[in-house]
Parts: C-alpha cells; sequence; structure tokens
C-alpha cells in the first residue's frame, strides 16, 4: 500500500478506536526486529525445576497478588493487617509456568506440534482446575518471547497468571460481544471466522479446525488473532481436535512471522471466559499474537489511542509474499 493512510477504525467488539497511519510505503527493515535472548548467566531455573523430563508445571508464587485498590486503601490495609483474619487476607491467585523439556531455548514454531499440543494442554487443564477450585476470577495465559517482549527466561514456556479479577480488555470484550450478539443474533469471533475466510486480505492461515487472520482494527504491526471455528466461550472445554489445529495454526502463523520479521520478539496471550461468569452465547475463546516491533510513542501514551503505522492488509500480504513458501511440514 502506497504512503498516506490515515485511518481511525473501530474495533467491532469493543468498540475502541485504533489509528491506521501509514506515513509511507512499507519497508521491511523498518520492523524486522530479532528477539533478544535473556541474560541468565547459563543457569536456566526452567531446564532443573520441577525436576524431570517432558512438559511439566513450575509454580513460581503462590498468594502472588494482594488487592489494595486505591493508595488510600492500601494505607489502610498496612494500618489494619495484624487485625486481618487468615481467612479474610487480601492475597490471592498465583503465577505459575508451563516449561518445555529441559534444554528446550528453540521459539515455539519451530518444535513441532505435538510440543505445542503440550504445552496448550497443559494451559487447558490449568483452566479447568482454576474453574474448580472457584477462588479467582480469571486465567490469563502468556508468552513472552524475546527480551522486548518482557520475558524472563529463554526457556519455551507459557505462563499462567491466576487473577482475582477480570482485566479490562477481557471485561470490554465480554460486554461488547453481549451487545454485538443482542444486536446481530450471533457471535461476533463466529462472524469474523465466517467474514475474514470469505473476503480474505486480512487472512494468514486456515484449516478445518481455525482460521488466523490480522483483525480489521490491529492494535500493532503484523497482529495476528487464531479463532477456533466451533463455538466455545470456554478454553477448558477445548477438544484434544482443538487443540491439535490451535497449535498447527500457531506454528504456521508464528514460522511466517519469525521468516518475514526476522524472529521478533512477540506476546502470545490466550484471551477465554472468565472463571466465574456463564457467558457461553456471547464469548468465544481465541489467541491473540502481538510482535513487539516499534516503540509506544506521545499519540498513544497521552490519549490511549493505538497508533499502527502498518496496515493488516500490507502486514498479511508481506507474510504471504515472503514466508508462505518457507513454511514446511514440521515433525511433531
Amino acid at each position: 500500500m502506497p504512503a498516506g493512510l490515515f485511518e481511525l477504525r473501530k474495533d467491532p467488539i469493543t468498540g475502541w478506536w485504533v489509528a491506521t497511519i501509514v506515513d509511507r510505503a512499507f519497508a521491511r527493515e523498518r520492523f524486522a526486529r530479532q528477539a533478544d535472548s535473556v541474560e541468565d548467566g547459563g543457569d536456566c531455573q526452567n531446564c532443573r525445576l520441577p525436576a524431570g523430563d517432558g512438559v511439566r508445571v513450575r509454580v513460581l508464587k503462590d498468594f502472588a497478588f494482594h488487592t489494595v485498590g486505591t493508595e488510600g486503601e492500601a494505607r489502610e490495609l498496612e494500618r489494619g493487617v495484624a487485625q486481618v483474619a487468615l481467612d479474610e487476607a487480601r492475597a490471592s491467585g498465583s503465577w505459575r509456568t508451563v516449561v518445555a523439556p529441559p534444554g528446550e531455548h528453540r521459539p515455539l514454531h519451530a518444535v513441532g506440534t505435538a510440543t505445542i499440543e503440550a504445552l496448550v494442554e497443559r494451559a487447558r487443564s490449568a483452566v479447568v482446575t482454576a474453574r474448580a477450585a472457584g477462588q479467582t476470577d480469571y486465567l490469563q495465559v502468556v508468552q513472552n518471547w524475546g527480551a522486548q517482549a518482557g520475558a524472563r527466561t529463554n526457556h519455551l514456556c507459557l505462563d499462567l497468571y491466576d487473577l482475582p479479577q477480570i482485566p479490562h480488555r477481557v471485561a470490554e470484550e465480554l460486554g461488547g460481544a453481549a451487545r454485538f450478539v443482542i444486536r446481530e443474533g450471533e457471535c461476533p469471533w463466529c462472524r469474523l471466522v465466517r467474514n475474514e475466510v470469505a473476503r480474505p486480505q486480512r487472512l494468514v492461515w486456515e484449516d478445518a479446525g481455525s482460521v488466523a487472520f490480522a483483525p480489521w482494527a490491529s492494535r500493532s504491526p503484523f497482529e495476528v488473532w487464531v479463532v477456533p471455528r466451533r463455538h466455545d466461550a470456554d478454553f477448558g472445554r477445548a477438544t484434544d481436535g482443538d487443540l491439535a489445529t490451535t497449535a498447527e495454526a500457531l506454528r504456521q502463523v508464528l514460522s511466517r512471522l519469525a521468516a518475514t520479521l526476522d524472529g521478533p520478539p512477540y506476546n502470545l496471550v490466550l484471551h477465554t471466559s472468565p472463571l466465574r461468569e456463564q457467558v457461553d452465547a456471547t464469548y468465544h475463546w481465541h489467541w491473540e499474537i502481538h510482535p513487539r516491533l516499534r516503540e509506544l510513542a506521545g499519540l498513544e501514551l497521552g490519549t490511549g489511542l493505538p497508533v499502527n503505522p502498518v496496515s493488516p492488509e500490507d502486514a498479511v500480504e508481506e507474510l504471504l509474499a515472503r514466508a508462505g513458501a518457507l513454511v514446511g511440514d514440521a515433525s511433531g
């Protein structure tokens, strides 16, 4: 796309706006950015802990989050902490990590679908367990790859944050999706899957189970969503078939990003239904991939308006043109 695209695009689910500002023709060298390794002194704790082979779950911190609210509320909590009974303590949640087998420091797309499936299966089990426990509101699953994306290890892993509240972004999706269903009579993600396949200018990958596309109002360059075709709000109810097609979709998309942008840093996040709410008719679990290719500027910090210097249509054109022929079949 030539330079000179200045658009305000509206997210069809949340209603939030994104500024797509393309002030010059796409130049790969502006965005290709290799993920930096994390300085760990040559000692990877995830290779050693917990003991054993294969995919494992490591507990990093129990009762990880203290809900203190405002600064004034925090001061009140400090003054009254001696009088708070243990069963009324405001610390809750946990921080755990699903770690790949010892020595596995390759990026997610390079390890094959069997390992990816094993990682996401452990994430599914964690959602099921957290929902059954009923002690927190949301389980956030993330992968931070590369130091620029906030990674704290070079080991391949998925972090699990068991949170005492529903994150703001997910809450906005919940509300927007409910309004969409009332207005349109169907799940917005089901609508997106159908529309993105029918008009494939933003389509990155599809198979019988999953569709991957760059959203219309992409908040960051080369943002991609991986959405299952089968409607379900709760990732904890994902079938083994869902996990298999999700693993393959993630491998395909991340392989294309790696080939196009020199193996960039990125954040991979799962959005699923809250643990203590029933939103089966309106929500739809999905994964989001956000490459970390640039720094935030003043307009974004001052207004909260995301600014994307690469249109999603251009991003998909680059992904398919540069990387499509390089993505081969990986051994499982």
